[in-house]
C-alpha cells in the first residue's frame, strides 16, 4: 500500500461509487484503459482482489469494502486540507467545484465569467448534468454546491433561491393559440406535449400543475434536451414547457411563441444548494455572496424568441435561506 499514489485512490473511490468502470473514467476524464491500469496497480499493492463481477455487475471484495470507508475518509481529509490551505492563501488562489442541471448552463457561463475575471486566480470547475446525476453529486458530497431547478427532497441540505427561473408554454410561431389571450388550461391539454426525460425538474413542475386541476397530458415524445424539445417545437410536433431562460441565447429566432395559458408562467426559483453542515471553504462562501447579485449579471442577456418586451432573465425577488431535511 506504500506505493499507491492518491490517484490510484481517486480512481477506485469513483469505481466503487458507480458501480462502473465506463462512467468512473468519464467523471475523471480519463481513458479506460488508464482507469483499468490504475487499479491493476493498486490491487497489486493491496495483494488481495478489490473487485469482483457477476455478470455484467461489478461488486466490492471484503478486500475492497474495507479500503472503500478507508479511502472516503482519506479523500474527505484531502478536501478539508485543500479548503485550509484556499482560507490560508485568500481569494487569491483556490479552486470552486460547481455542479448545475442541465437548463442551468443557459446563464451559469455568464455569472462565471464576471466571477472569473474579478478572482482570476481561481480555478473554476463545472459539471453539467441532469437532474439525478447531480442529486447524486450532492449526496456524495463531490463539489462544493450546487445549482438546481428546485430544492432536493430526502436530502438533509441548506437550498437558498437567487434568481427566478418562470416556465412558460412554447408552441410554434404560426400555432393557432399564438396570440390569444388568457388560453384556458383544459384547452392547452388537448395538444400533443414534448416532455423532458422522468426525474426532470422541469416535468415534475408541470405534471403536478396538471394533475391539480384534473388534467392529464397527452404526452407525444420523450426527449432529453432543451435542445431538442425547441427543435421539435419548431418542426409541429407538439407543444412543450420551459424556463424562460432556455430562449436567452439559442432559441431559433422568429420561430418560437410563448403562449400567454392559465396558471402560466409558473413561478419558480433557481437554488444554490450544499450538504447541512457542510464547511464551505472562502472560495465557496464568496461566490455564494455572489450568486446573490446573480440578477444584474444576466438580465442584459439578449432576447431571441417571439415574445416583445420582457427579458427571459427575470430578477429574483427578495427570499430566504430555506433549509431542507430529509
Amino acid at each position: 500500500m506504500r506505493h499507491s499514489t492518491l490517484r490510484q485512490l481517486e480512481v477506485f473511490e469513483a469505481i466503487a461509487r458507480l458501480g462502473n468502470f465506463t462512467r468512473a473514467a468519464e467523471e475523471l476524464f480519463l481513458t479506460q484503459p488508464t482507469v483499468s491500469m490504475q487499479i491493476k496497480k493498486l490491487t497489486e499493492a493491496v495483494g488481495l482482489p478489490l473487485f469482483e463481477q457477476v455478470g455484467k455487475k461489478i461488486y466490492l471484495t471484503d478486500a475492497g469494502r474495507a479500503l472503500h470507508g478507508f479511502t472516503r475518509e482519506l479523500l474527505d481529509q484531502f478536501a478539508r486540507f485543500e479548503m485550509t490551505l484556499a482560507d490560508m492563501k485568500g481569494l487569491k488562489q483556490g479552486a470552486l467545484r460547481l455542479a448545475v442541471v442541465t437548463t442551468a448552463k443557459y446563464f451559469a457561463p455568464r455569472l462565471l465569467g464576471p466571477f472569473c475575471q474579478q478572482y482570476p486566480g481561481i480555478e473554476m470547475s463545472l459539471k453539467v448534468s441532469n437532474r439525478e446525476r447531480v442529486l447524486e453529486r450532492l449526496a456524495d458530497n463531490l463539489d462544493d454546491l450546487y445549482i438546481l431547478g428546485q430544492p432536493p427532497e430526502g436530502l438533509d441540505v441548506v437550498a437558498e433561491p437567487f434568481l427566478e427561473n418562470p416556465l412558460v408554454v412554447l408552441a410554434p410561431v404560426n400555432h393557432p393559440l399564438a396570440g390569444k389571450k388568457k388560453i384556458p388550461l383544459a384547452r392547452v391539454a388537448e395538444e400533443p406535449f414534448l416532455l423532458r426525460e422522468p426525474g426532470s425538474g422541469t416535468r415534475m413542475a408541470v405534471e403536478r400543475l396538471f394533475a391539480e386541476r384534473g388534467l392529464k397530458l397527452k404526452v407525444r415524445m420523450e426527449l432529453g434536451s432543451n435542445e431538442a424539445i425547441k427543435q421539435a417545437i419548431v418542426g409541429g410536433l407538439g407543444v412543450s414547457v420551459l424556463s424562460r431562460h432556455t430562449l436567452a441565447l439559442d432559441a431559433p429566432m422568429g420561430q418560437l411563441a410563448i403562449l400567454d395559458v392559465e396558471g402560466f408562467p409558473i413561478e419558480r426559483h433557481w437554488y444554490v444548494a450544499y450538504p447541512s453542515g457542510k464547511q464551505l471553504s472562502v472560495v465557496a462562501r464568496t461566490f455564494l455572496d455572489y450568486l446573490k447579485q446573480a440578477p444584474k449579471h444576466v438580465q442584459d442577456v439578449p432576447c431571441h424568441h417571439a415574445e416583445q418586451g420582457e427579458c427571459p432573465l427575470l430578477p429574483a425577488k427578495p427570499a430566504g435561506e430555506k433549509v431542507v431535511s430529509a
